[in-house]
């Protein structure tokens, strides 16, 4: 074993990067076994340097992260501060003195890992990043590199905890969406501003790295047709389970059927509760694979948290570690099928649609007549007259499948019709 130790920074020492350095210490005999070299923590870079941070050495902390990036005699950067910037910058900077990086950078990756890809490539380095999807799943490494020889048709998952967990408990418990996310809150699950969570932006960004990795093509985060989960309502699970179905914030990203152009969406939707996903309970992630030759596949764990993200991010330091002691470097950026992105309109789908109507003849026949105007064939509806004196009836809709374009002009055009008093809930159905 070679005795002079391999330089690792840290950038950031929250509660991943805490967790990173304690392993690091804890299980220092270990990770060298692995490698074939001792790992030092050579500096770590953050915003309060006056916070006690057990068991890293206060002579270690720095307030100068581009001082540290810039010394010349790190291995590897670690970086766990999230952002764009100064990430983006922190991160070219390594690769330009010496230093590969292992990185949980969602959004940085999801925006602009083209560049971050380009100038690891110029400078030699690697660029590793399996925290940023999952947690502590393996998912990048086996996406680009276990199932490399292999066509991936389809990646449907749930990729955020948060949304999740707040899905489950409405659904297990009967609870509104208000009070799931309160207790989600207390738990600790969702921030004190869940925007990024609920609203789905945090799995979009995610799904915009697992589409570039599966289908070797760029899909950078505006690419990703996005819907939040706050509107999802009790009733809407009460409809679901009508339909032997559940419901979850799904992030898809899929071949179109002549593999001409790809897609990458996060929206809610129904599913079977057949679905290996459907069972996903609590604020666990999965993830599941569609490929030619190997089959189905699913990836399940805990998406996110100090401990196994730390686990993610130690495996891709010893793969980037090994790298450098053999002088060798690991898989890069693979977009060399350069397919098109395809809008979520051509988007072939299925919708649940409920309606609120009047109770009286003829609404039936006026609502299938604009879904056969908007070629949408009509798969079950289901119509029920209520007993509060409104003279209204609930309708309700589930549909063939269809470019989501028909779908929503199918939609838009129920909303003009007189007999039609609202639109309760649209959504689509997945997983069949």
């Amino acid at each position: 074993m070679r005795t002079r130790p391999l330089k690792v920074a840290l950038l950031g020492c929250g509660v991943v990067g805490s967790e990173v350095a304690r392993i690091m210490t804890t299980h220092a005999d270990d990770l060298a076994a692995r490698i074939g070299a001792p790992v030092e923590l050579a500096g770590v870079a953050v915003r309060r340097p006056d916070k006690v941070r057990e068991g890293i050495p206060a002579e270690l902390i720095t307030t100068d992260a581009t001082a540290l990036v810039k010394r010349g005699d790190i291995d590897v950067i670690v970086e766990v501060i999230g952002g764009v910037e100064p990430a983006r910058t922190l991160i070219t900077t390594a690769f330009e003195h010496g230093a590969s990086v292992v990185s949980a950078n969602k959004a940085l990756l999801a925006q602009d890992g083209a560049s971050l890809y380009a100038a690891a490539e110029q400078h030699g380095q690697d660029l590793y990043y399996e925290a940023a999807v999952a947690g502590a799943i393996p998912l990048v490494r086996p996406l680009r590199e276990s199932l490399a020889g292999d066509k991936i048709n389809r990646v449907m998952g749930i990729v955020n905890g948060t949304t999740n967990f707040i899905l489950d408990k409405m659904d297990t418990s009967g609870a509104g969406y208000s009070e799931a996310l309160d207790e989600a809150t207390a738990l600790g699950y969702a921030e004190a501003d869940p925007t990024a969570d609920v609203e789905g932006f945090d799995a979009a960004a995610k799904a915009a790295i697992l589409a570039g990795i599966a289908f070797h093509t760029r899909v950078r985060l505006d690419d990703v047709y996005r819907e939040g989960m706050t509107e999802v309502t009790a009733a809407d699970f009460a409809s679901a389970r009508e339909m032997g179905c559940t419901i979850k914030l799904l992030a898809i990203c899929e071949r179109a059927a002549d593999g001409g152009s790809v897609t990458a969406r996060v929206h809610p939707a129904m599913i079977p509760l057949s679905h290996p996903l459907a069972s996903v309970r609590e604020a666990y992630n999965a993830v599941f694979v569609e490929a030619d030759a190997a089959g189905q596949l699913m990836f399940y764990g805990p998406g996110a948290g100090g401990a196994p993200t730390a686990s993610a991010v130690l495996g891709d330091l010893v793969a980037v570690c090994r790298n450098k002691l053999n002088e060798a470097k690991g898989p890069g950026e693979s977009a060399y099928t350069q397919l098109p992105v395809s809008s979520m309109g051509e988007v072939v789908t299925r919708y649940h649609i409920s309606l609120d109507v009047a109770d009286k003849p003829g609404v039936l026949a006026q609502v299938a007549t604009v879904f056969a105007e908007h070629g949408v064939s009509i798969d079950t509806v289901r119509q029920q007259g209520r007993q509060d004196g409104s003279g209204e009836a609930s309708l309700v809709v589930v549909t063939h499948r269809a470019p989501d374009a028909a779908l929503s002009g199918t939609v838009e055009a129920l909303r003009k019709l007189d007999t039609v008093r609202g639109v309760a809930s649209i959504m689509r159905v997945e997983g069949e």
